[in-house]
Parts: C-alpha cells; structure tokens; sequence
C-alpha cells in the first residue's frame, strides 16, 4: 500500500488508462495518502470496461479472420434446459453461409466471462447475471425447487413454502456476487422490497462453498445443507438420497441467450434467432412443475 491509502497496482492502473482517455481536466490521485479521488475512481473504473471491450473486440477479431471462423457459443453443464442440441440444428439449419458451431462448455461464470473477454460469441446464460454491455433475450422460465437430503424432516411433504426452510443451512457458490448469492439463497425478493414474506439474510446460515451442481448435491445427500435448483437441472440429478420438493414463493430460473451488445455478426443473429424459434416451440411442461 502507498502511505496507508491506495495499492500501487491501482496507481498504475490509473497512470496506465489516462493515455486512453487523453487529459480528463480533473485530478485523480490525491497527494498526502495516495488515494483515489471521486474522478480518478471514475476513470480507472470506465476505464477498464473500455479497455476490456477494446481487448475483446480485437480477439473476436482474430478469431473471424482465421482461414476457417466458427461461432463460439458457451455454456455451463446444465446451462441451456436441454434446449441447445435443437438450438444449434437449427442454426446450422438456416444456410452453409455461416460459420459453424463451436460448443465451449465452462464452469460456473465461465461463459459469460468468455462472452465478455472475446473468447466467445455468443452464451446461453441462468439469470442473474450482470447484463452491463450485453444484450439478452429469455428463452425458458422455469421453477426452482428445493433440494433436500430424502432423510429430511421436510422430504415427506409434497410441498413447501419458502419459510419452511429458515434456519436451514445453504451453500454459497465460489466467486458469486451478491445479488446472485441472493438468488441462491432464496432471498431476492428480501432484496427486492417487494413485500417479501420468505427468506432474508438472517435466515439463511452458510452452508458449504460449492463449485458445481455434483457438490452442491453431495453436500445435500450428506445432511450438511438445503439448496435450490431448476426444474430441468433435478430431471438431470435424479438420485434416491435427495428429494426434490416444490417451493411456493420462490423465484423461478430463466434461461437467456445473451452477446455483445456491439455485435453486428450475421452468425450471432442467426444463433439469437435458432435459440428463440426452438424456444417458442417447447411444450408446457418447461414452465410447469411435473411432480
């Protein structure tokens, strides 16, 4: 740290960016402690988006002028409700004009950490997720249900109300921000203010840090905490030491495709055009509980 105030990586970040920018009229470091001013946070912040999509628009470059481009679409295991086998038939359906598919499966905040660095074109995405310098459009909404070990003093009921799970133990998921931490918790809607009812922070102890949907149930099947997931990931994890379990009040998943918002790819539309026909097409039992 420089005199108590500021990491020298942050100075240099500054120093580093303002050529970007030219001069901005206005001071960004304050002289005493070495700290950041209101316009010098400014800058190093909007600074680094602008960099950040400068570097990614010159790696989707790159990628577009290789002798043989395809179109890069990533997603979490479990990430697109079973839709992207038909997304990309249809895709591929629509013309051999366009690149083909290439599929990157990553793990959790992978895909839209590609989709935001270059290394992708285009992501299948859950919600929440920070949507700043993306466009996205929903596919599938579909409920969350609770996730319970099947020795459970709830497991015997065929369903349950958000409530009935204060004091329950819940895991948190590696590098989540708050919001999302929220959503896997249950409490968004405390965050929301929207007259929420359910679950808040308070009510909600840490479980088990998790990284994958397999921990996440493992940490379940041995007692050590409660979660939730969508409809389609449980049809995916059938197993007979968890019970899965309708929960009223609580917020739904959504599936979305998402991009750069700067894209004027061809391919990218004809994906975001493939996701959403396959989409409008799905039976009724993407949105409805089939216990």
């Amino acid at each position: 740290m420089l005199g108590g105030g500021l990491d020298r990586d942050l100075v240099g970040d500054v120093q580093r960016y303002e050529p970007y920018v030219g001069s901005v009229g206005a001071k960004l470091l304050t002289t005493r402690q070495v700290r950041l001013t209101t316009a010098g946070q400014v800058l190093l912040d909007q600074a680094r988006i602008a960099v950040d999509a400068v570097h990614a628009a010159a790696r989707r470059a790159r990628r577009a002028g290789q002798p043989t481009p395809q179109l890069v679409v990533a997603v979490k295991p479990g990430g697109d409700a079973g839709l992207l086998r038909e997304i990309l038939a249809a895709y591929q359906g629509t013309g051999s004009h366009l690149p083909p598919p290439e599929v990157v499966v990553g793990g959790s905040g992978e895909p839209i950490a590609m989709l935001r660095d270059g290394r992708a074109d285009v992501a299948l995405l859950r919600s929440p997720f920070d949507g700043q310098g993306l466009d996205s459009q929903t596919l599938v909404v579909e409920p969350r249900l609770a996730v319970l070990p099947a020795g459970h003093r709830l497991a015997g009921r065929r369903r349950l109300r958000l409530t009935d799970l204060k004091g329950e133990p819940i895991p948190r998921w590696k590098g989540a921000a708050p919001s999302t931490t929220a959503y896997y918790t249950g409490c968004d809607g405390a965050e929301a203010g929207d007259g929420h009812t359910g679950l808040t922070p308070a009510d909600t102890p840490e479980g088990p840090l998790v990284a994958s949907v397999e921990q996440l149930l493992e940490v379940v099947a041995l007692g050590q905490a409660v979660a939730f997931l969508s409809l389609s990931t449980t049809k995916r994890h059938q197993r007979p030491d968890i019970a899965y379990r309708p929960v009223t009040g609580l917020s739904p998943s959504a599936v979305m495709v998402a991009w750069p918002e700067t894209s004027r790819s061809a391919a990218v539309a004809a994906f975001v055009q493939a996701a959403h026909d396959v989409a409008a097409d799905q039976p009724d039992h993407m949105t409805a509980l089939a216990f």
